[in-house]
């Protein structure tokens, strides 16, 4: 008979409590605009840029405060705090647009070079940076803040650096009077180079070089040869052989008769 009554006061106290949530939540459906439901029943919101400091009662009105610097309140509230302002980080590719207030959040929007990822309310929540073409692609279209850079695949016979907005044909060398040295690829230029003779050709070129080059000396020689006239003595004429002769006598030597 105990554990009787035990179980039914149990049962009792759950209808209770059933009874006490269902009338709270009809008291609550049953706030007016710019109420909100407390344990107390329904209290008057607090205003824009304002915070719930102290519920009211069946005495007294709620008690609101203004948010601090940093966070807002964007609308009428029964809230005991205000929402963090939002921070635009420079690193992660973000700007302030619209500084936060004490009734509305800052708003953020992109640096150059970077595009939206995530937008909301005329601002941004997060961006990336423009993809950078790789060699071998062209920018078809450049980004913005709202696109990524779009980079497309060169076709056959043209090259990019993936730095311009179309690619390039490759250079003909026959056209320019070059040989071609090494094809181009869809990144770079053909590779062009003079003509030069053959290993075989020049082998042979070179013997016929060197022997007009001896007739040229040789001419060269001979001619210099006949256009030098013949050596003359400084000292005058040649003496005679009777001047030889006193020139002995005179030396010391007998002359004989």
């Amino acid at each position: 008979m105990f554990f009787f009554n035990v179980e039914l006061i149990f049962k009792i106290h759950l209808l209770l409590f059933h009874i006490y949530c269902i009338d709270n939540a009809t008291a609550s459906a049953n706030c007016r605009q710019k109420e909100y439901n407390t344990e107390e029943g329904c209290c008057p919101t607090c205003p824009p840029g304002m915070y719930v400091s102290r519920h009211c009662t069946e005495f007294r009105s709620t008690s609101c405060a203004s948010c601090t610097e940093g966070t807002f309140q964007d609308g009428n509230n029964g809230r005991e705090q205000c929402f963090s302002c939002k921070h635009c980080d420079a690193g992660l590719g973000l700007k302030e647009k619209k500084s936060c207030s004490s009734t509305s959040d800052a708003v953020c929007e992109v640096l150059d070079g970077f595009f939206c990822s995530d937008s909301n309310g005329g601002g941004c929540r997060a961006a990336q940076i423009h993809t950078v073409c790789s060699p071998g692609h062209y920018i078809g279209q450049r980004g913005t803040a709202d696109k990524d850079t779009e980079c497309l695949h060169c076709t056959d016979g043209t090259f990019s650096d993936g730095t311009s907005t179309s690619c390039q044909n490759h250079t003909k060398c026959e056209s320019v009077g070059l040989k071609l040295m090494k094809p181009g690829t869809d990144s770079t230029d053909s590779l062009c180079g003079e003509h030069v003779p053959e290993r075989g050709h020049v082998a042979g070129i070179i013997p016929v070089i060197l022997g007009m080059a001896l007739i040229i000396i040789a001419i060269i020689l001979r001619k210099k040869k006949s256009e030098t006239p013949p050596l003359k003595s400084t000292d005058g004429p040649e003496p005679t052989r009777d001047q030889q002769e006193y020139h002995t006598g005179a030396s010391g030597y007998v002359m004989e008769g």
